[in-house]
């Protein structure tokens, strides 16, 4: 047996269809990898600009903000959200003349893919009634974001 014609017509080509077939499968991987990163990055920014959104107002403008802040909701936790503002949050702040403003220090990723995302979010907001002397409180809450038309929505926001 001519074991150079075995390897340049046997072992060659099957060697170099396993690589071929190698490269692929680490190309679907990197690129899996890289959605991760980006729906972490987008799903972050989005959860630390809607938390803000949602909890800062005034008592002139309270209405719009919240109901700008809504666009950034999905599901059950927009109709929640709805309820407790139209009923609660915009009477009680343009007849206490409460205003509120929010800020997020910190958030981190807990899970993420190209349609759903999980993020940690320490939140600190201050809030003044009247003239009074504004009141700071720091939280930390889990948002949970759907991917909707290429927007990340915040379906779920549950304080820890």
């Amino acid at each position: 047996m001519d074991w150079s014609r075995v390897l340049a017509y046997g072992m060659l080509p099957a060697l170099a269809f396993v690589l071929v077939i190698g490269a692929g499968v680490l190309k679907i991987l990197d690129s899996g990898v890289r959605q991760s990163d980006t729906a972490r990055a987008e799903s972050v920014q989005a959860a630390k600009d809607s938390a803000v959104a949602m909890l800062t107002y005034t008592p002139d403008t309270v209405e719009q903000q919240l109901t700008a802040a809504r666009e950034r909701l999905t599901g059950g936790f927009l109709q929640h959200y709805t309820e407790l503002t139209n009923n609660v949050v915009i009477p009680g702040a343009k007849e206490k003349q409460i205003s509120a403003v929010a800020s997020v220090p910190g958030a981190a990723s807990v899970s993420a893919d190209p349609a759903h995302a999980v993020v940690l979010l320490f939140i600190n907001q201050t809030v003044t009634v009247g003239t009074g002397v504004p009141s700071d409180t720091a939280s930390s809450v889990r948002v949970t974001l759907d991917k909707v038309d290429d927007r990340w929505l915040i379906s779920q926001f549950e304080p820890l």
